[in-house]
């Protein structure tokens, strides 16, 4: 009954607007002349009190009254014949019985056919209690839980993969962490933040990021979510040859149905045929051989850790002795800071530079690469 009401004040508030320019038509035609009635009668007093105070003689003030009057007699008829005119064009019945019965009839008629009249509104807060499918829905009520219970991380644990398949990164990114805040480290939890990291920065793979996806495994050593990842760090440090064995060793530790082989076999070939630009020199000291790549595929993530470790290590003695290697030092420089050894990173940069200057075209590439990786290049000395 409520609703039927509530349709009756409207129609009628509608019907009022669309009437009230036709009404309001009737009331200000014939302004015009009607002013200049006006006008004329002022003048005419005008001239009975200039004439009364001796200002203009008897003979100025008749012509005046006569001149005034023709022109009020004039526009007095003008206004009356306009006034007629509007009142008529003002009349407009067939309009008017549109506006007040067509118009109700049309859209009551359109509602009973097209409308629900008899299902119960349904507020906000009653369509968030049931989302069903609707992922707007789950997550705005989700998102209003969180607000009023900020350490509910079973809240965050909901939201976060939701936000990561619906690409909003950064909020998922946000998410796992405010997760693993409240309710610890889990590999899921922070292989979710280190891919929510990588969307975020447009698939680069930063020190963050690695650094979630070392812990994820350190903690189950088969997420491969963090395998996949890790391994295409090494593609994108153009370290090849050990993304090329990581990716291997992925593909063989996986089932052959898992959703992941297509792409990880795509990463294998591209590795295989050897891109120049991640093609290592064979000459370069630190180099992984043929074996030291067939070994890492049947390695665990710790073992293939401590064996990419043992090589950088072999990589700076080397250096140290023969320091005349630009890509060598590039290497070195990156791998320690890859491993989150800044000070060896940094120390590794120094030398390279005294081999290298930063004045020239190398020692350039040397000090762009540190500035890239937060490496703090030493002071030149005067």
């Amino acid at each position: 009954m409520l609703f039927w009401i509530i349709v009756s004040c409207v129609t009628a508030l509608l019907a009022v607007a669309l009437l009230a320019p036709l009404l309001r038509r009737s009331a200000t035609a014939g302004g015009e002349h009607a002013h200049d009635v006006e006008v004329y009668r002022d003048q005419m007093a005008e001239v009975h009190r200039d004439a009364a105070a001796g200002l203009i003689s008897a003979e100025e003030a008749e012509n005046a009254r006569a001149e005034i009057g023709r022109r009020l007699l004039s526009s007095a008829d003008k206004a009356s014949k306009e006034t007629g005119v509007a009142a008529k064009a003002s009349r407009h019945p067939l309009a008017q019985a549109f506006i007040i019965l067509v118009l109700p009839a049309i859209g009551i008629g359109l509602y009973l056919h097209a409308g629900s009249p008899g299902v119960p509104d349904a507020p906000l807060a009653a369509r968030l209690a049931n989302p069903g499918n609707d992922v707007a829905l789950l997550l705005a009520k989700a998102e209003n839980h969180l607000i009023q219970n900020p350490d509910d991380g079973a809240g965050w644990d909901l939201v976060a993969p939701i936000y990561l398949r619906n690409r909003r990164p950064a909020d998922a990114a946000n998410a796992y962490r405010q997760a693993i805040r409240i309710r610890g480290e889990s590999a899921e939890r922070l292989s979710g933040l280190g891919e929510s990291i990588v969307s975020s920065n447009q698939g680069l793979i930063n020190s963050e990021a690695t650094d979630a996806f070392r812990k994820a495994l350190s903690l189950d050593k088969n997420d491969a979510r963090s395998e996949f990842y890790l391994a295409f760090a090494l593609e994108q440090e153009g370290r090849g040859m050990e993304a090329l064995a990581a990716f291997q060793s992925l593909a063989k530790t996986s089932p052959p149905d898992a959703p992941w082989q297509p792409i990880v076999a795509q990463h294998i070939a591209t590795l295989q045929k050897g891109p120049a630009e991640t093609k290592p020199n064979p000459d370069a000291p630190g180099n992984p051989t043929a074996a030291d790549v067939a070994a890492a595929q049947d390695m665990n993530a710790g073992d293939r850790q401590q064996m990419i470790g043992n090589m950088v290590a072999g990589l700076d003695e080397k250096l140290k002795s023969n320091p005349n290697n630009f890509e060598g030092w590039m290497r070195l420089v990156r791998s320690y800071a890859m491993l989150k050894q800044a000070d060896k990173a940094s120390d590794a940069l120094a030398r390279a530079l005294k081999a290298f200057p930063a004045e020239g075209e190398q020692g350039k590439q040397l000090v762009a690469l540190a500035t890239q990786l937060g490496i703090k290049a030493p002071e030149a000395k005067p």
